[in-house]
């Protein structure tokens, strides 16, 4: 008998890349020419495809003349980068998710109000890159309380939070400063198509045998998906094309669960599902 498969029920693309995407196909709809600054968003299918019809990529405003089209990407980047594109008389297109903005305002808030900010997230990602730009020298990023100095204490802390990071993760870290702090302040900028896509597949993959989670190697929320899917109990497997998946993974399995990460349309995801019930029959 053929599994039952599965689609969580919040999964692939959000509000945020859905805008992003809509703002560079429109930036070149007439056969014109922008460039991102750094991948639009964490799909390199997505980036291909973009850059096919005209949206490249670049990592530096430097490279960009007066008049060419700069579209800042889903995570944000540092604020002087912004500033340094406009001096050069660049068009920037800001594609910047709203949720991203409402951490780098919760940063510049914090920061001007004299608190010590905490950023809770990867230190290399890009999002956190960038608001780290608006938080004031001082400023902390860490992924757990582990992180934390071991000397550290403040008379005023701020904490903010990477929007793709759990619940668990913030609620660990402010654990860990409530006895090192005067005062506390914390801004759960955790984005709410997140924590959707996470409990759904927190729920999902507890009743299945075998998750699969569509989406780039290289995206935050989607790596996440698999490790929540692999804590829930289910064997699991991040992809991000149909022909990675095989066969053998679905041998003597009932129940399938596929899942998807925000920056994953949903055209792939159903695509992945397709092959799914081809090598299954």
């Amino acid at each position: 008998m053929a599994p039952r498969i599965r689609i969580a029920r919040d999964a692939g693309v959000c509000y945020g890349v859905e805008r992003a995407l809509n703002l560079a196909q429109d930036a070149v709809k007439e056969g014109g020419q922008a460039s991102t600054l750094g991948p639009l968003i964490h799909n390199p299918r997505v980036v291909a495809e973009l850059e096919a019809c005209g949206v490249g990529v670049t990592d530096d405003p430097q490279t960009l003349s007066p008049g060419e089209t700069l579209i800042i990407r889903t995570h944000g980047v540092e604020a002087a980068l912004i500033e340094a594109a406009r001096q050069r008389d660049v068009e920037v297109i800001d594609a910047t998710c709203p949720y991203v903005r409402k951490v780098q305002q919760a940063a510049r808030t914090l920061s001007a109000e004299g608190y010590t900010v905490i950023i809770i997230g990867e230190p290399d990602h890009p999002e956190v890159i960038g608001v780290r730009s608006h938080a004031g020298d001082g400023a902390l990023v860490i992924s757990s309380p582990d992180d934390l100095p071991t000397d550290f204490s403040a008379r005023k802390a701020g904490v903010v939070v990477q929007t793709t990071q759990t619940l668990e993760a913030l609620q660990a870290v402010v654990a860990a400063l409530m006895p090192r702090c005067q005062e506390l302040r914390v801004y759960n900028t955790i984005c709410d198509a997140t924590s959707k896509r996470q409990e759904a597949a927190r729920e999902l993959a507890s009743d299945s045998e075998v998750m699969v989670v569509v989406g780039g190697q290289n995206s935050g929320n989607t790596t996440r998906l698999a490790e929540i899917s692999r804590g829930a109990g289910a064997r699991t497997y991040h992809i991000e094309r149909p022909e990675e998946l095989q066969a053998a993974w679905f041998d003597g399995v009932a129940h399938i669960g596929v899942t998807a990460g925000a920056s994953t349309p949903g055209e792939q995801l159903g695509a992945v599902v397709a092959r799914i019930e081809e090598l299954c029959l």
